[in-house]
Order: C-alpha cells, then structure tokens, then sequence
C-alpha cells in the first residue's frame, strides 16, 4: 500500500490503524469460519454433477486437484471451484478422478468415481485441526464419492487404466494450469514406457458448461450471500462521512458479512472517494474520506462458497452534488436500459465490440454516449472503461464463453459505470441478477437504493 501517494506520508497513526483494522478483518474472518460451516448441498447433487462431467469427456478420464494450503498464515484456504464444484469438498491435498463409461476394451469400462486424500500429517494436525484421510471409518459417505483411495494409490490407479487402454493417454482432461496434472501425465506415459506424455485436454471447459447454469440450491445460496452483502451496503451508507477512512468503512462491512454467517469477501472490497472514484480496481482504502467526494463501494460476500457482487455510489455528505447527480442518473439509466431490452435466450452480455444489437452492453453504452457530456463537450461514451456485466457463481466471475446468451437459470451483473479523473467523479452501479424459469430477470438487489434520492435517504437514516 502507497500511503505516502496517498497522503499519509509517514505518519504513525495512519499505519497504526491499517494495522488495527486489518488485523480486526482477520479476527472476523476467522470468527465467521468457526461459528458457521459451509451450507452444502446433498452428496447426490455433487454426485450428478460427476456424472454430468463423465458424459461430456468423450470416454475419456479426468483427473482434478484440490487447492493447495496456504503458505501465509493470514490467508484463510479456499477451495479450487471446479473442485468444490464437482464434490463439495473443503480440505486441502485431495485429488478426484472420474472415468467416463467407454467400450473400447475388450471388457466395457464402467463409469467410476474415486477420492484421492492425502497422507495425515499428524503433527500439523495440531495447529490445522484433523483431517480425514482414506482409512477414518465412514469416510465414503462423508465423502458421497462412490470410491475414496489413499493419494499415494493415483499413479497406479491411472496406469491401470491406461495400461488396458493406450488410447486414454490421450484423452486425459486436467486443470492445465495444475503442475500436479502436469506431473501426473508425464509420470503415467514414463510407466507406460512413453517418452513424453500425450497432450492433456482442459477438464474446466465442460465443468463450465455445467456451472453457467444454476440448479435451486445454488440459487438459494446465491440469494444468501446476496441478503448478507445488501445488509452491508445498508451499513456502509450509514458509515461513510467526511473524516471517516476508506478501510474503516469496509472494516464495518466485514463485520456485517461474518454476523450473516459470510465465510469472506468475494473480492478485495473498494471503498474509492474522490480521486480514487475513477479508478477501477482500486483497493488500497487508504484515503480519509472528505466533503464533497463521491464515494464508489464495489463490495460484497460469500455466502458457502457462492458469491455476490454489488456496487452502489454514494455522496460523502449525504447529498450528490448537481454534477454528481447528473452523471449517477446517467449511469442508472443505462442499467435500466440494459433490463428493459434483456430477453431470454437472445441478449448477451460482455461484449467490448458494442456492435450486436443483440448486446445488453450495446444498449447501455448507446444510453451513456448520447447522454451527458464531459466538461469538453465529447461524450461521455469514452469515460466507460470495461463491460457491461459478468457471470457470477461460485467465482465472483463465473466462467463463460463472452459474448453469452444469457439463459434461464443464469446469473450475470450489470455494471454501467462512467469514470472522469478530471472531475473526481466515478459513479458505478452494479446489481446482480438471475434469469427466472419465466425468462424475466429478478434484481437480487432489489431491497437496496437504486435511485440517488433513495441513497440520500439511506444516509440520512443513520443520524
């Protein structure tokens, strides 16, 4: 963090209180992961989801790793998301294979699923807490994985398989950034007395198949993590004041997040007043908040691995200024042109060309560029810098093919925003959204102020 770029420069009590707040977040995150475990769906839904996976592999296996633990301390372990996707499981080390149905041998191979844990470190243990491996009794209906083996066992299991069919080589799905699959598919062609392995093909193509569309567990998640990250934004609008910091104003929204049972924020939050509006992906909160700034708080939670996204743009002093007011109109009329034009199964969203009439982000940039103008005169088209929205999901972006038909049972945001470093002023606003069974979009962020007036009142609640 650049205090001194800033205007902290080296003062004390500056780092003092980065210090004290950050090491408050960190007491309420690990607070909200002892109070509440993950809500998690049936072991038969992660099991269909396998299945699911199988039908798409080609008759081929796919081989996943688990994420690794943490190197620093303060950095709470978080689950790979196609992993936890795929078996609802949260420790680390682990590996899952699933073998697609296939009759290319002489005996028809069966569909099959199988666990990998990892060796117990027992002396870790005191300081992680215990872990299960292959042999803790029970442990395959804890799992709901139809088959749980000791780690030390992939290699051999995986040459098994190919060593009955050499064609497999090369039809083995992995993580491609993994550098255990990497390891793993060189290590099988070195016991199956090839030189080099085969080229891998990437299993998180069709798991994001399957993810882009929500069945009604993850929607009630989803809806969760969302009433968590409104009750927080209704907090932050009561916090922000002149005098008061960017990082204390998100200290208050994490604690909001861990009372609602929030195991973390979905991204690093953004609290950017004045100057720090206009930037994007600003994350330092460094700044003390003044009179007159406009505030950007692009911030919010997860709620058992499933995530929200919210923006609302709000005046220091409770009160827009007639610019602000004019750009933040703007920017809210986009949105809404966006929602007017959506229909099921024809619009798409993300894409930067702005040229598919088609385009939910055609739509909101046409509003945006024909509205309002810079201090120069131009349009304020060229003040927008990014797309219109993303998928959102177990990752705060969902992976998709972009530009996406947006479908029944998909959620995506619609995130208009207007930037003019010139003026200090930044104003997004960013609400998520499902597609209903009935094609219509539901606004998960309906119970927050939308309009400026009605985030005024909001300020004007907390005196």
């Amino acid at each position: 963090m650049h205090f001194a770029a800033a205007g902290l420069k080296n003062d004390n009590s500056g780092m003092k209180l980065f210090r004290s707040v950050a090491a408050l977040l960190l007491a309420i995150a690990m607070a909200a992961s002892m109070l509440q475990a993950l809500e998690k769906q049936s072991s038969q839904v992660f099991h269909a989801r396998r299945v699911a996976l199988a039908e798409k592999l080609h008759g081929g296996v796919a081989v996943l790793f688990a994420a690794k633990e943490p190197v620093l301390d303060f950095m709470a372990y978080r689950q790979d998301s196609d992993f936890y996707y795929l078996t609802g499981w949260t420790e680390p080390g682990a590996a899952l294979v699933v073998v697609s149905a296939g009759s290319d041998a002489a005996t028809p191979r069966p569909y099959q699923e199988i666990l990998f844990l990892p060796t117990r470190n027992l002396r870790m243990e005191q300081y992680t807490g215990a872990k299960l491996d292959a042999a803790t009794p029970g442990v395959t209906q804890k799992t709901g994985v139809d088959a749980v083996l000791p780690m030390a066992e992939l290699p051999a299991v995986l040459n098994g398989l190919m060593a009955n069919e050499r064609r497999l080589i090369r039809n083995l799905w992995v993580q491609p950034e993994s550098a255990d699959a990497k390891a793993l598919a060189t290590f099988t062609a070195t016991t199956l007395g090839m030189d080099a392995a085969a080229e891998t093909r990437d299993v998180t193509a069709p798991v994001a198949e399957l993810r882009v569309v929500k069945d009604e567990g993850e929607i009630a998640l989803m809806r969760k993590a969302a009433e968590a990250s409104i009750a927080a934004q209704l907090e932050m609008m009561r916090a922000v004041k002149p005098g008061a910091t960017e990082l204390a104003v998100a200290g208050k929204m994490g604690a909001v997040w861990a009372a609602k049972g929030c195991e973390r924020a979905s991204y690093a939050p953004i609290v950017g007043s004045g100057p720090n509006s206009t930037t994007l992906h600003y994350s330092e909160n460094s700044r003390t908040i003044e009179d007159g700034d406009i505030v950007v708080v692009d911030a919010a939670c997860e709620y058992s691995m499933y995530a929200a996204d919210i923006t609302r743009t709000v005046p220091a002093n409770g009160h827009f200024t007639p610019r602000q007011r004019e750009i933040y109109n703007i920017v809210l009329a986009a949105q809404q042109a966006a929602f007017d034009a959506f229909v099921a199964g024809k619009s798409t969203i993300n894409d930067f060309l702005r040229q598919d009439p088609n385009s939910l982000d055609t739509v909101a940039y046409n509003y945006i560029n024909t509205h309002g103008k810079a201090l120069d005169g131009a349009p304020l088209g060229k003040y927008w810098l990014h797309g219109l929205g993303h998928m959102i999901g177990i990752d705060v972006h969902d992976p998709a093919n972009y530009p996406a038909v947006l479908k029944p049972g998909m959620f995506f945001t619609i995130e208009p925003g207007v930037y003019i470093p010139e003026e200090k002023i930044g104003v997004r606003i960013e609400c998520h959204f499902l597609v209903g069974a009935d094609g219509k979009l539901v606004d998960l962020d309906a119970a927050l102020p939308h309009t400026a007036e009605d985030v005024e009142a909001a300020m004007r609640a907390k005196q």
